[in-house]
């Protein structure tokens, strides 16, 4: 009995640096695409815990480099303690995004942390790149956001 074939898994060819949209904010952001992180990490301020109907929630504030910010909330994963390259450990809290990247949508865990003090807003790992995208580091903004919110 011969081994049916399977179509190769088309895998998109991006930048290290892409444009991103959260659904269904609408909310676009410049993003470094890195291969070396394990997860998703989304740069926010005012980020406050609560809870409604006795689930965990998050909300929190989000600025694009165009100076735009807008309040988001998402439901609280979990927390996780992110091993930092100077300094101690530190906790953070995991929610779930919609994330448009190229033509690339999907739910992704994002950790939030502040990150006005890096170029790029957002961080896009391996939980997002595995599987979808090829990362070529001597290229950036090779496709647009495609995606329609759901």
């Amino acid at each position: 009995m011969q081994k049916e074939e399977s179509a190769p898994v088309q895998k998109d060819l991006l930048g290290w640096i892409e444009k991103v949209v959260i659904h269904p904010y609408e909310f676009p952001l410049h993003a470094k695409l890195d291969t070396g992180a394990d997860f998703c990490s989304l740069g926010a301020t005012e980020i406050k815990r609560f809870k409604r109907g006795g689930k965990s929630f998050a909300s929190f504030k989000v600025r694009n480099r165009n100076g735009a910010e807008i309040s988001m909330e998402a439901p609280v994963i979990r927390t996780t303690r992110i091993k930092r390259l100077r300094g101690s450990a530190q906790e953070r809290l995991v929610v779930r995004l919609n994330i448009c990247l190229g033509a690339h949508q999907m739910e992704v865990d994002v950790n939030l942390i502040d990150r006005s003090n890096f170029s790029y807003r957002m961080l896009i790992g391996r939980n997002f790149l595995s599987g979808n995208v090829i990362v070529d580091s001597s290229s950036t903004y090779l496709s647009d956001p495609v995606c329609k919110a759901e």
